[in-house]
């Protein structure tokens, strides 16, 4: 838009600051948005980088055409080349409609005096936030570009190939937001890369953050919150293939193995040559024949005959690891699946030659491609499979040599080592070439006996999250939580814990704070229940704002402490370390309440150890809290995911006390 005071095409001044400031920052704000103008740039360097930068990774451009300003234009075309959607257009009164948009629609705000008219001031902002939600929640939709409505085949640029060297911003977020990432996935924490995942700036971000997050996830096991993350990418864009692909992985996983084929096939038909996708089918039919013939106390005849008697599945397993290796040559993981499928078709099925003559051109083919691979974070794989070859068609020396050479470059990852010997033991479950799997089976348990094989972690039986209350402060008018109420506090919470058996085998959550947080953590302590401190400030501030601002505050911080260096007490989580800073908004405040931010990392946290295992209990008035980031959100949030709250109403206890003197 233009900045200052410009006239209208009848000489009109129009004080377009103002139209900014009262009109459309409000109205976009009310929509949900982080509102951004070019000329609140403050950093040196090229403009123009920037300018292109913000205009590529926007979620929603608004242009303001009310006169005919160059730069509007200019920046205008600029976004309708970057991106197909995410634009609306607004202006006062203009008699002419320049050609190259004459049929877009345009919202009309009301003038007064070069100002917006105050008499339809609050009809025109709702108007332009009802436009900007209903553009971001049609993004799928038409395409409002001229540009890529005219030219059905261009399609927009990566954002990430877009990256300029000049305009740093969103990439130094970007980049560390991903190594918080890495970290919390590299340490196991998946409620951390939850919070994380929530706060990416911008769409393009956002994209990538539930891409990432949902593989972390993922690869941590944790298959239904990383199927969100999927979905969430999905949302916004439907035909990204590493999220469908992942997103089948989860719902494989998770059992729902028919919607898991769908999903592939359906990628399938978008795209016919994505050799993952058909990978993954025949992952899934290969799961699918295995689980119908590894049944609990069968024998080993029978185990054989079963598995041979389900060879259509069988079959389907192999055309689909045939078809992936034909697609992409350079995926031996398919190719070296394909073969070995083969050689137990012939196994099973020894009259049946349909593939006798296709093995040994894979075998070639899955030979040349292992011994070319040449990614350092492939060379254990490719080596590998150099020994299932082995396997295959060679003698136990053969299989020895080719594994150990595979074992030298697994680093001493157990779980390397543990998937490719998971392959041997169904081939000694069907009896095939047993002198060749018995000699990989031995080299690879002789190298993990000088492994330490992971440690499984300790898993809650329940997880007791809690938020209430804290401790009146002496200031406060409206008593909530007076001292006189903490002994029938303390009784109520131990009642709650014990009407469900809370013990040694449960995990408690909360922050620490005076008042109800403390008295749940100590009542959990005495049953012998670990618990777990996770604090929304750095330890000194939080005692400072939680416990010391409280009525007798240096009598709790003294509680604070010896809870906190109890035995059964683990470490405290301190977010700022955890999580890092708070982000930032482009004026450089605060976008998230860290007391808000801290109740969703206590949540995620409880729920990736199990939604199941979750139990709420809170210590409320039922009433909206003091800011930000209360009890109140606390329970909004846990409604949302899981209905298993006790709900301690602290009005019933105050009631109770005796009339203050």
């Amino acid at each position: 838009m233009p900045f200052g005071v410009k006239p209208d095409a009848q000489g009109n001044p129009i004080d377009f600051n103002r139209v900014y400031a009262m009109l459309i920052k409000p109205a976009l704000e009310e929509a949900g948005l982080e509102v951004f103008r070019a000329d609140e740039e403050q950093r040196a360097g090229d403009i123009r980088a920037d300018m292109f930068q913000e205009l590529l990774m926007a979620d929603l451009v608004l242009a303001d055409l009310s006169v005919d300003n160059p730069n509007v234009w200019y920046e205008l075309g600029v976004r309708h080349a970057l991106r197909a959607r995410g634009v609306i257009l607004i202006q006062s009164g203009r008699d002419k409609q320049p050609f190259d948009i004459y049929t877009d629609r345009k919202l009309r705000y009301r003038l007064k005096d070069g100002k917006p008219d105050p008499a339809f001031l609050k009809e025109d902002r709702k108007l332009i936030a009802d436009m900007a939600r209903a553009t971001l929640r049609a993004w799928h939709g038409r395409k409002v570009s001229p540009v890529y409505a005219l030219l059905p085949n261009l399609e927009e640029p990566d954002w990430k190939r877009l990256r300029s060297g000049d305009a740093r911003e969103f990439w130094e977020r970007h980049d560390e937001w991903s190594a918080r990432i890495e970290r919390a996935r590299d340490e196991d924490r998946p409620g951390d890369v939850l919070v994380l995942a929530d706060e990416a700036p911008v769409t393009a971000l956002r994209v990538e953050a539930r891409l990432s997050a949902g593989e972390a996830l993922r690869q941590g096991q944790h298959f239904d919150f990383a199927l969100e993350q999927f979905d969430q990418a999905l949302a916004f864009d439907p035909l990204n293939a590493f999220a469908l692909r992942q997103k089948g992985i989860c719902l494989q996983r998770l059992g729902r193995v028919s919607e898991a084929r769908d999903l592939y096939r359906k990628q399938l038909r978008q795209d016919p040559d994505d050799a993952e996708a058909w990978s993954l089918l025949g992952r899934l039919a290969k799961d699918s024949w295995t689980a119908a013939w590894r049944l609990p106390g069968s024998s080993p005849e029978q185990m054989r005959a079963d598995a041979a008697y389900e060879d259509a599945l069988l079959r389907e397993s192999i055309e689909c690891y045939l078809t992936a290796f034909r697609k992409a040559p350079s995926h031996f993981y398919s190719g070296i699946n394909a073969l070995t499928l083969i050689h137990l078709y012939q196994h099973l099925k020894g009259e049946d030659r349909r593939f006798h003559a296709l093995a040994p051109q894979v075998a070639g083919g899955v030979r040349w491609s292992a011994s070319s691979e040449r990614r350092l974070e492939q060379r254990f794989w490719a080596a590998a499979t150099l020994g299932d070859l082995a396997v295959l068609a060679g003698d136990p020396e053969d299989v020895r040599q080719a594994y150990k050479e595979a074992i030298v470059h697994a680093t001493g990852d157990w779980f390397a080592l543990d998937s490719v010997q998971s392959q041997l033991r169904l081939l000694a479950d069907l009896g095939f070439h047993p002198a060749n799997v018995q000699a990989g089976m031995e080299t690879f348990e002789r190298a993990m006996r000088r492994l330490r094989p992971p440690e499984k972690a300790w898993q809650p039986q329940r997880v007791f999250l809690f938020s209430g209350h804290m401790m009146d402060a002496a200031r406060r008018r409206d008593p909530r939580f007076p001292p006189a109420m903490e002994a029938s506090a303390a009784a109520a919470i131990g009642a709650a814990l014990d009407a469900q058996s809370a013990g040694p085998d449960d995990l408690a959550i909360t922050q620490g704070a005076a008042g109800g947080d403390l008295l749940f953590a100590e009542a959990c302590i005495a049953r012998g229940v670990r618990v777990q401190l996770m604090l929304p400030l750095a330890e000194p501030e939080f005692i400072e704002v939680s416990i010391l601002a409280s009525m007798n505050g240096a009598e709790w911080r003294k509680r604070f402490l010896a809870l906190r260096d109890h035995p059964l007490c683990l470490p405290p989580c301190i977010m700022p370390k955890a999580l890092g800073p708070l982000p930032r908004d482009h004026e450089g405040r605060s976008a998230v309440n860290p007391f808000v931010r801290c109740n969703l990392w206590m949540l995620y946290t409880s729920l990736a150890l199990g939604v199941q295992r979750t139990r709420f209990i809170c210590f409320w008035n039922g009433a909206r809290g003091d800011g930000p980031g209360g009890t109140d959100h606390m329970y909004r949030e846990v409604k949302r995911r899981t209905g298993q709250v006790t709900w301690i109403d602290s009005r019933t206890l105050l009631a109770a006390l005796p009339p203050a003197p």
